[in-house]
């Protein structure tokens, strides 16, 4: 329960609230201010083809699509379709994955393109900052003089961020709120500076701009220029999986600042652009960014800074949001159990060590191959349209759910599924560009989520349904092993980490394991289910002794964003049943604890291997290997259920699928030679 009042505490609306909203939630989306402009100019041929109605309407096509995807797809509908306040793709199909099977499919596109686009956030953030250090005297020397040592800057960056992610960043995290706040300030005054000068870009408010862009002849691109544009709400997404860490409140009361100084600076950059556009200078250069040529002489150096401070903040933001995305899709069984380490205190702060490196490793391999933020805004953005695609079929159905009218919730599929179509179409250009790096990740992770989710999906259908049996069948068998002093003892409490069915029906494979492959005399026998909810924070059980003192179904229920941490509920659960009666106390003679009363526990895990003898199709049969072998190189079950340091047993059993055909030996009536008349014939022979 503290937990809770800690969290609730967290997401209410306050200052401090605020603070936090603003560096952990707009990491992405507040610095694309960074490179949208940039991209849009670069994509028409630089800025020599720009015009005042080009440039009019490039940002009112940013201010109309920050208001219709982020302000009101995301802020004002997404936001309220919370799983006990947890946002994200994965906790709002949670919502709605009991009203229809296929819902998991839009749900692991989503996840894994949204993982995919991600991979290139720190890079292109983080590259396009360090850029603007590039010819930049600091007191008497450049630093940066050339792309190169971007390159090497960028690359040291990224890897002592990702080197700090074991140790944790609580500490740091209570600066990113501070920071983020001068950030955005600092663009926002500077944007109206700069509108302030030419207050007719205001006209870009009006949505007839925008419109009349994509049909200009000035427009070079036609529709392709959303590509661009989209680039200014990718971080929309990453606004919604944020929410459970500050509270929809505090995002209510922190957007429209935000948004407010996003539209301020675009339009600031677009008077700048408008006001440059035939200087020789700026024409000749083939590299350069309105965000930062905007600035005074004397404020570039801070803009460069605290533009690398953000540009850190939203990378930091992407991991920890990778993390949580990760963890989610594997306690969902999407994903491969993998090892979770909790390095600080901090609720919700989590490490996976191989989505850490390999975060690591794409990103330098990207700035390796595209060498310039440049090339990397032209790949950006592509899969992360279709996450937001997938989101809106889920939010279709979750208002379904709600008892929206049919007709709203249709409309609201329609209307934002057409414009991100559209998006999608117009980034797919960015394919041949570079897209492709992102569309081969996201490949790789939706073949990894499919392998594991319909594996288990074929395992499970055909096993538990013909190879079950009941535990009642086996009491008494259970209660003479206990008693039988032929047998020594093998642990005080023998637990199995197995699905218990209704009916209290179990894999035969347990049954035998303590019954006929070696008989294990245990003074209490535990069968423990784990089974995730769709809350995220429950932390809850049930038992079922059957009458008995030795016999005990143990059901876990646990929240999809809860450590599975068995050995230490089991120990809380037996003392619990103890002091109720339900159970025996088990003092212990031998012991470094003074009135212990609970006994030495041992774990016994199956694990599965295809047999010969499956008979099942060969697609089938192909993605039950392919699951057994990613399993094999991922965590140990051991590691996931935090039996860790725990006396854990592993034995292997065959995986036997389909319907199988004995070939039953026949004696045979032949005649069989007796020795001296083998003798003969060999003597013949020779």
């Amino acid at each position: 329960m503290a937990g809770v009042k800690d969290k609730k505490s967290l997401t209410r609306l306050s200052v401090a609230g605020l603070l936090v909203t603003l560096g952990v939630v707009y990491g992405d989306i507040g610095t694309s201010p960074l490179y949208v402009m940039k991209s849009i100019i670069e994509g028409n041929g630089g800025i020599m083809h720009v015009s005042d109605d080009f440039v009019v309407g490039s940002v009112s096509l940013v201010f109309w699509t920050l208001f219709l995807i982020t302000t009101v797809k995301y802020v004002l509908i997404a936001l309220r379709a919370d799983n006990n306040g947890e946002g994200g793709i994965f906790a709002l199909y949670t919502l709605v994955r009991r009203r229809a099977k296929w819902l998991i499919i839009p749900a692991m596109v989503g996840g894994a393109t949204l993982l995919a686009d991600g991979m290139l956030t720190p890079a292109v953030t983080v590259t396009t900052a360090i850029e603007g250090l590039k010819g930049i005297a600091v007191g008497p020397t450049v630093w940066i003089s050339n792309q190169r040592q971007v390159i090497l800057t960028t690359i040291i960056i990224l890897s002592v961020l990702f080197i700090i992610q074991r140790f944790g960043t609580q500490m740091i995290g209570k600066a990113f709120g501070p920071i983020m706040f001068v950030w955005f300030t600092f663009i926002g005054v500077l944007g109206l500076l700069a509108t302030l000068q030419d207050l007719s870009i205001l006209r870009a408010l009006n949505p007839y701009y925008a419109i009349h862009l994509l049909v200009s002849p000035e427009n070079k691109n036609g529709i392709f220029i959303l590509g661009s544009i989209f680039l200014a709400t990718t971080g929309a997404e990453a606004l919604y999986s944020d929410m459970g860490h500050v509270g929809r409140r505090n995002v209510y009361g922190s957007w429209p600042y935000v948004n407010l100084c996003l539209v301020l600076n675009y339009m600031g950059q677009a008077v700048w652009i408008d006001q440059h556009n035939q200087s020789e200078v700026f024409q000749k250069m083939a590299d350069f960014n309105p965000f930062f040529e905007m600035m005074p002489d004397s404020l570039r150096l801070f803009g460069i800074l605290i533009a690398t401070m953000a540009a850190i903040i939203a990378s930091q933001a992407l991991i920890s949001g990778s993390y949580t995305l990760v963890s989610e899709a594997i306690k969902l069984k999407i994903m491969p159990r993998l090892n979770i380490t909790y390095p600080t205190n901090q609720k919700g702060q989590l490490y996976i060590p191989v989505v850490n490196w390999a975060l690591w490793a794409v990103c330098i391999a990207i700035v390796f191959y595209f060498q310039t933020s440049a090339h990397m805004e032209a790949a950006y953005g592509l899969a992360i349209t279709i996450t937001m695609l997938m989101t809106t079929i889920l939010l279709f159905t979750w208002l379904r759910s709600r008892k929206v009218n049919a007709g709203l919730a249709g409309l609201m599929l329609l209307f934002f599924g057409s414009i991100e179509v559209i998006f999608f179409i117009s980034s797919a250009v960015k394919f041949a560009h570079g897209g492709y790096v992102t569309a081969l990740i996201a490949a790789i992770l939706l073949a990894i989520m499919f392998i594991w989710y319909w594996g288990d999906q074929i395992k499970n259908q055909d096993t538990f349904r013909s190879d079950t049996v009941s535990l009642l069948a086996y009491k008494n068998q259970l209660a003479s092993l206990r008693d039988d002093n032929n047998f020594p003892s093998f642990t005080t409490n023998l637990v199995y980490m197995t699905k218990v069915q209704d009916g209290n029906r179990v894999n035969k494979d347990i049954l035998y394991s303590i019954l006929d492959k070696r008989p294990k005399r245990a003074q209490v026998y535990w069968f423990v289910t784990v089974n995730v909810t769709d809350e995220p924070y429950t932390t809850e059980y049930t038992t079922d002794t059957y009458g008995t003192d030795f016999m005990v179904n143990v059901q876990l229920y646990l929240g999809f964003r809860m450590s599975q941490r068995v050995n230490v509920f089991l120990r809380q659960i037996i003392n619990e049943m103890m002091a109720r009666g339900e159970l025996p106390r088990q003092p212990q003679r031998y012991t470094t604890i003074p009135d212990r009363n609970v006994g030495d526990f041992s774990f016994v895990l199956i694990q599965e291997d295809m047999s010969p003898e499956t008979q099942i199709p060969n697609w089938e049969r192909m993605i039950i290997q392919a699951r057994l072998a990613i399993q094999r190189i991922t965590v140990t079950p051991a590691s996931w259920f935090g039996l860790e340091y725990a006396d854990v047993v592993t034995e292997h059993v065959p995986l036997i699928l389909g319907k199988i055909s004995y070939s039953m030996l026949k004696l045979s009536r032949r005649h069989k030679p007796a020795p001296s008349d083998e003798i003969e014939d060999n003597e013949t022979e020779n």
